[in-house]
């Protein structure tokens, strides 16, 4: 007989009774029974725990819930005891910043004598005498002698004539130690002087009048130049003219207050026919005439970038007339080189290129390119001068053109023909200003032609 599909030991495994669901629901509640349990001694021990730690820190001597502690506090000396003897809770010093030995809180400005060293052993101790007198100079420094005194100092006197920069020549005297031998330096310029140019005379005079109550005193002024007067008969040998332009250094050093008027009424003892007598005379002359103090300034003429621009102009001008007529650059490098204005060269660049601009002819092209040539090649006319003298064109070219209205093309050609020889950087041939174009405009302008 066959058995039915419910029947069997399958079937009682598949299909749940009622008594089967009542003993898992027993087992979930006492898991769940368990599991409280287990927290709820979970808690404890961690509270008997927490309680013997604290016992431990805290130390307690006696009993506690009946029982007597096992944990003994140590006795704390006053050395060792951190609480409060006056009741007040402390509080972090500067606001949180820190104390002594810490950088102070953000934004907190600290003195300058907090960053000074106080100690004189210290190599990066700094005294303020020291930065009150910069120029003082140190006594462990030998002085120079006779011969080391000319082989430093001439070379300073000759490089200032060369900047002008008397303050360069002040540091350069304080590194060096001339206690004895101060009243030299102006009777070396002053010899130095004399084989030169107004220029450079009248640079000495300043020097001497800038080194005055710095390095120099009057006594130290004045002993120098008894030095020249006995020595002039040596110095007339090689200039002639000495004794004359002695005195006029003399009369320019007492117009500035360097040595006293009394100079040259006390050494008029000399014997007449003497070069010490002609420059005191020279002197006492030139302090005597009418505003002589006023004049005294300009005792070695106007000389130099002290020329009035318009005379410096002409005197260009002159002097590029008389190239193009002798075509000797020689000559027209002497005459600039007597002008004694390297700083203003950039304007005989500016005014060639308009002369050539304005005559237009070949010849004249060919020589100004010639000349521009011979500067450059003998530097005698800077790259800067020489860069300046043609921008100078450029940003003018407009007022240029107003006058010569076939400039531009003069001026490409002669740019092309410096940027070929090299007188000029071919860079520069970019900024030779664009041609106008011619354009009709529109019937309601009337068919005016526009540039």
């Amino acid at each position: 007989m066959a058995s039915s599909p419910s029947s069997g030991p399958a079937a009682a495994a598949t299909v749940p009774t009622a008594s089967t669901k009542k003993m898992r629901v027993r087992s979930k509640s006492t898991s769940a029974v368990e599991d409280v349990k287990d927290e709820v001694q979970t808690t404890n021990e961690r509270r008997a725990i927490d309680g013997v730690k604290s016992s431990l820190r805290n130390g307690f001597n006696g009993t506690e819930n009946g029982s007597e502690s096992l944990f003994v506090k140590t006795p704390k000396d006053k050395h060792h005891d951190r609480k409060s003897r006056t009741g007040r809770r402390g509080l972090p010093k500067k606001g949180g910043a820190g104390g002594k030995g810490t950088w102070g809180a953000i934004g907190e400005v600290l003195d300058e004598d907090y960053f000074k060293i106080q100690d004189q052993h210290d190599p990066n101790y700094e005294s303020e005498e020291d930065e009150n007198e910069p120029y003082e100079i140190e006594m462990c420094k030998p002085e120079l002698t006779e011969e080391e005194f000319s082989k430093n100092i001439t070379p300073i006197v000759q490089e200032y004539f060369e900047h002008g920069e008397t303050e360069d020549v002040l540091m350069s005297l304080a590194e060096l130690n001339i206690s004895s031998r101060k009243y030299k330096v102006p009777a070396l310029a002053v010899c130095l002087a004399l084989e030169k140019k107004g220029t450079q005379r009248e640079m000495a005079s300043v020097l001497i009048s800038d080194l005055y109550g710095k390095q120099l005193t009057q006594n130290d002024i004045a002993k120098g130049f008894q030095q020249l007067l006995d020595d002039l008969d040596d110095l007339s040998l090689d200039t002639p003219e000495a004794p004359e332009v002695l005195g006029k250094f003399i009369a320019r050093a007492v117009a500035d207050d360097c040595l006293p008027p009394a100079f040259i009424t006390n050494l008029g003892d000399t014997p007449e026919e003497s070069n010490q007598r002609k420059a005191l005379t020279e002197a006492d002359l030139l302090l005597r005439l009418k505003h002589g103090m006023v004049r005294l300034d300009s005792v070695w003429g106007i000389v130099g970038g002290r020329r009035p621009v318009k005379q410096l102009v002409k005197k260009m001008l002159l002097l590029l007339k008389e190239y193009l007529n002798s075509e000797d650059v020689e000559e027209a490098s002497r005459c600039l080189r007597e002008l004694e204005v390297p700083h203003f060269h950039h304007e005989l660049i500016y005014e060639a290129i308009v002369m050539m601009l304005e005559d237009g002819h070949e010849r004249v092209m060919s020589l100004m390119k010639d000349l521009f040539q011979f500067f450059a090649k003998t530097n005698f006319v800077t790259p800067v001068q020489m860069k300046s003298g043609f921008e100078r064109v450029f940003e003018s070219f407009a007022d240029i053109q107003l006058d010569v209205p076939h400039a531009h093309t003069s001026l490409e050609k002669f740019t092309d023909m410096c940027a070929r020889d090299g007188i000029i950087p071919i860079s520069l041939t970019l900024k030779v200003p664009s041609r106008g174009r011619k354009r009709f405009v529109s019937e309601g302008d009337g068919g005016l032609v526009k540039v």
